[in-house]
């Protein structure tokens, strides 16, 4: 089981990578001009998802696995652990809006400013932030 928790947290750690990434190459895209910059950074951000997403699928994988191996755990000690999951459907879901957003940009449809893809760049680091709360201390 050690193997699988391990498998777990590089996992992790490298989807994270990319969430943390993917949005400042959308801070970027949102501020230039040009067509061959704008070309590039598609380019990488495709690139980047391409990566990142088998990436997650192996985090969530192996963390299944992990989960199961406890025999899907319930009950008032772990709380803590509902809330990470729901912390991991919001990420799954951040990863797919992501999709949408490099979608928009390939097709010069981007609506939203450098400032919001800013903010919009900090909520990954949130929640990683929250899950290793949940996961180490245990609050609840």
């Amino acid at each position: 089981m050690a193997w699988v928790k391990a498998f777990h947290i590089i996992f992790v750690v490298s989807w994270f990578a990319g969430l943390f990434y993917l949005p400042r190459l959308f801070v970027n895209h949102a501020q230039v001009e040009d067509t061959t910059t704008r070309a590039r950074l598609a380019l990488m951000e495709r690139k980047l998802l391409r990566f990142m997403t088998p990436l997650a699928v192996l985090a969530v994988a192996f963390g299944a696995w992990t989960w199961s191996y406890y025999g899907f755990a319930s009950g008032p000690g772990w709380r803590w652990m509902h809330a990470k999951l729901t912390l991991v459907l919001l990420l799954i879901g951040y990863h797919g809006w992501c999709w949408k957003l490099h979608a928009d940009f390939a097709r010069g449809h981007n609506t939203r400013s450098h400032v919001w893809y800013r903010v919009f760049n900090e909520l990954p680091v949130l929640a990683l932030f929250a899950i290793v709360i949940l996961v180490v201390v245990k609050p609840f």
